[in-house]
């Protein structure tokens, strides 16, 4: 006996087939589904001194702290100056400076957390290999910088609210502020470049000594003022708080200062050298 099929039963059963096929096969309608392993992290923002970057030291350190924490970190080298700027507003996660001043300002205002001193080192004023202003002979910063205004030489800032430009104004105002006119020459760039126009200009320039050791091969200026003690250059790392800049990834970014100045990087840091001399000093 033929066995006669329901034309209405058998739509409805042909409907709940293809509904049931939509449920899978259309996104968003389905079961959900944990994210891939392999889904890309975004990283933390580390607003950096131009020196750190430029030496290359980050090269080494941000690698280690990955493979020992997980943390991605993406260095962006600025002046100090400006990388305070951009955790204030939102675009770093930590800051690397060196600018005393600045830190304090930004911890008082609530943006930082989580301060540490990383590393040290000293700023040198360079010159010309002849020293027209004679300033080399002199016991002091200040009466070198005396020198060579008073010699009419040139001298190149950075010009930029870097920490180094903060150090250079600090010493300018100990004889009543820089030279006017055309011998005080702003480059309103790195450290790097910075250099390049003082080699350029046979001026003189203060600069930090990592950063020296660097390009001393490319750039023959002379080191005319030293002093470890009076020109101290001192490096910290700080988290953005995330109460004042909510995006900021606090927690990530003292689990990275953690790891920063603990024992790994540390050593290091200790061994980092050009030409067998230490860029950095540890606290």
């Amino acid at each position: 006996m033929t066995r006669r099929v329901d034309s209405h039963w058998l739509g409805g059963r042909v409907l709940l087939v293809l509904l049931m096929a939509m449920s899978v096969a259309w996104p968003g309608t389905g079961p959900s589904r944990p994210a891939a392993a392999d889904a890309p992290v975004r990283e933390l923002v580390l607003a950096t001194t131009t020196s750190v970057q430029l030496t290359g030291l980050l090269d080494v350190l941000l690698p280690a702290c990955r493979q020992a924490t997980g943390l991605a970190v993406k260095a962006v080298a600025v002046g100090t100056g400006k990388a305070f700027e951009m955790a204030r507003a939102g675009d770093a996660d930590l800051v690397l400076g060196h600018a005393p001043a600045l830190e304090a300002r930004f911890i008082a205002d609530g943006f930082g957390v989580h301060a540490r001193a990383l590393m040290y080192n000293d700023f040198l004023i360079l010159g010309p290999a002849d020293d027209p202003a004679g300033a080399a002979s002199q016991s002091t910063a200040a009466a070198v910088l005396q020198a060579v205004a008073s010699a009419g030489q040139p001298f190149v800032s950075r010009g930029d609210l870097s920490g180094t430009h903060l150090r250079e104004r600090e010493l300018w105002a100990t004889i009543g502020g820089p030279p006017t006119g055309a011998t005080y020459l702003e480059a309103g760039q790195g450290m790097g470049e910075t250099l390049q126009m003082a080699f350029e200009k046979r001026a003189y320039v203060l600069c930090d000594r990592a950063t020296w050791l660097f390009m001393r091969r490319r750039l023959p200026l002379r080191v005319i003022y030293e002093n470890p003690i009076e020109l101290r250059n001192t490096y910290s790392v700080l988290a953005v708080s995330n109460t004042n800049v909510p995006a900021a990834r606090t927690d990530e970014a003292i689990r990275c200062i953690d790891w920063l100045t603990g024992p790994q990087a540390r050593q290091l840091i200790a061994s980092f050298t050009i030409d067998g001399e230490r860029l950095f000093q540890l606290p």
